[in-house]
């Protein structure tokens, strides 16, 4: 069995820090989270890694990966464990792919299919360019477009963030009463 490489990433979600753990040697962005680009930094970002990951995680849930042969593990299955307990397996799954559709729709059709190419296919860089025809290290920067505006859709950011245009406080009161 392959030895795992499970490593801490901190993202901010909706303007909390959290800290993630990814398996770094498993996908292609666990690849680009560990290179370095000219400047020094990550050719993939926290943000970008935690939202691929999570867009994977929801296509592998929602059970989409054709598969080849018949599925025999919800024979003779009976209760609710596990995650989405509350759920049936079925309706966890059709949730799962509620959740892909979305965000995929909020990449827009120019990157929905590289990221299903790289984040939930697992297809290297280099591939995804000869399939489509595109010069080399072109899928890099598409892929990092796309990552952006998932990360978006699912509120991840590198940094926190306040409002754009917070108004200033008018007033002060004590003990939670409202100043008159």
């Amino acid at each position: 069995m392959a030895e795992r490489r499970l490593e801490r990433v901190e993202v901010a979600v909706d303007g909390v820090a959290t800290q993630v753990l990814v398996d770094l040697e498993e996908s292609p962005l666990g690849w680009l989270a560990r290179r370095r680009g000219r400047d020094g930094s990550a050719l993939v970002g926290a943000a970008q890694l935690v939202a691929g990951e999570r867009l994977r995680a929801d296509f592998t849930r929602a059970q989409m990966m054709p598969r080849l042969t018949a599925d025999w593990e919800a024979v003779g299955r009976s209760g609710r464990r596990g995650p989405s307990a509350g759920l049936t397996p079925s309706e966890a799954a059709m949730a799962a792919r509620q959740r892909v559709s979305a965000a995929l729709e909020a990449a827009g059709p120019e990157f929905a299919g590289l990221l299903t190419d790289v984040c939930c296919f697992l297809k290297g860089l280099e591939q995804v360019e000869q399939d489509r025809g595109w010069p080399a290290r072109t899928a890099k920067v598409v892929l990092g477009l796309g990552l952006d505006r998932l990360a978006r859709h699912y509120g991840l950011a590198v940094a926190a963030r306040g409002p754009e245009r917070a108004g200033p406080i008018r007033a002060w009161s004590a003990q939670g009463r409202p100043a008159l």
